[in-house]
């Protein structure tokens, strides 16, 4: 008998019969359970958790639940898959949401790093390490549609390929909890962008590095990882439709321009569809060797322009009633000088976000960060607005690594 324990913390909402709970955010002696731990034999058993608890831990060696079962399902119903079948609703505050929020991120950022280094090791991708990456990301997007994208925007990036994976698994989560989609498509949607680039790991690094155009063959080469990507996924026996169809399409574009098959319009899967918008927007956020990044307001205008042509214009619609004209994560310069970054959204008044004050007017960075509800002002002609983005760096001010990791 082993006495090895893998711990995990889990939202009480994701609790399922054939858990094992070993630890909760409670004393166990305020609960009808005993005190080393309880296997969750019944629906009883896991709406008394629920109810008790908003998280616990489970010891992954004594759970009987097969956390990979719907990644190597193919089984869905398609009537859940891409129609509105949900109105989500936050039901914490960004603050209350940030501690698990950043547990979230440690979680998927830690499965990150271990599942591409496997894969570019040469071992096999573990599909439990995708569905632990993803599971708790997905559940704080549902309760908040803020607190995670503030937190991701406000870390600091080690490198492009795993923080672009759990920033375009965030967004996607975003995107369809913003649709209304089922929950499990909602998963599939975040699952699909943790992995669409998980076959760069059989690129050669030095063209995905490369600062210089890359040459007709160095292309093909660097879009291989398409067709790697599939290959990885099926190995690993992943089967979910929207997935791989992620994986395959989400270089496709709506005129027929992209890759690798030159798909069309209503051709492209909608989830291929999805994710070429937010691959395309995070890129344009995100630090490359060959250019510095833009703003989220300027990444989503660009967007906006390729409805149409590069992408289809009711989901680039979609996409930035998601996010808003400043998505949270943004830096804007406000009309009494200071420069902010957009914590939450304000769903009723999209330009009057609450933000988090960086500097002073003058633009020196303050100690003591402040929030500001943009929405919650005197209406005597002085209201403070916003009146630009700003740039990572401009002024010398940059998110990332300002709060605690």
């Amino acid at each position: 008998m082993t006495t090895e324990i893998e711990e995990t913390r889990i939202d009480a909402t994701d609790l399922r019969v054939g858990m094992f709970v070993c630890r909760l955010d409670r004393p166990w002696e305020s609960t009808p359970f005993p005190l080393q731990g309880v296997e969750l034999r019944t629906q009883e058993d896991v709406r008394t958790l629920r109810n008790l608890c908003a998280y616990v831990y489970i010891d992954r060696h004594r759970d009987a639940v097969d956390h990979s079962h719907m990644l190597k399902s193919g089984d869905r119903r398609p009537e859940l898959r891409f129609t509105r079948v949900a109105h989500y609703a936050d039901n914490v505050s960004v603050e209350d949401e940030l501690p698990n929020a950043q547990e979230a991120l440690r979680t998927a950022a830690e499965m990150v790093d271990r599942i591409y280094a496997d894969v570019a090791s040469g071992r096999e991708l573990r599909v439990e390490d995708v569905e632990r990456a993803v599971r708790p990301l997905v559940a704080s997007v549902l309760r908040s549609a803020d607190a995670f994208l503030y937190l991701e925007g406000m870390r600091r990036h080690d490198g492009y390929t795993y923080s672009h994976a759990i920033a375009c698994s965030a967004l996607a989560a975003a995107f369809g909890r913003h649709m209304g989609l089922h929950e499990d498509t909602v998963f599939s949607l975040a699952a699909g962008g943790l992995l669409m680039d998980v076959g760069k790991t059989r690129v050669p690094q030095e063209l995905l590095q490369s600062p210089q155009s890359l040459s007709p063959g160095e292309l093909e080469t660097a879009r291989a990882h398409i067709g790697h990507g599939v290959e990885i996924a099926a190995t690993a026996g992943i089967n979910d439709p929207d997935v791989l169809a992620v994986l395959r399409t989400h270089h496709e574009r709506h005129d027929g321009g992209g890759y690798p098959s030159r798909l069309m319009a209503s051709g492209i899967p909608v989830p291929g569809r999805m994710l070429g918008i937010i691959d395309s927007y995070d890129a344009m956020i995100s630090t490359r060797p060959y250019r510095a990044p833009v703003s989220r307001h300027h990444a989503l205008q660009q967007i906006y322009r390729g409805r149409n042509t590069l992408f289809q214009s009711e989901l680039v619609e979609q996409f930035q009633a998601c996010l808003g004209v400043y998505p949270t994560g943004s830096l804007v310069e406000l009309s009494s000088g200071e420069v902010a970054v957009v914590m939450m959204q304000n769903r009723v008044r999209r330009l009057r976000p609450r933000v988090l004050l960086l500097t002073t007017p003058d633009k020196r960075m303050l100690d003591d960060f402040q929030p500001f509800d943009l929405l919650n002002q005197a209406n005597d002609g002085n209201a403070v607005e916003i009146v630009r983005s700003v740039a990572v760096g401009e002024y010398g001010v940059d998110t990332a690594g300002l709060l605690p990791q």
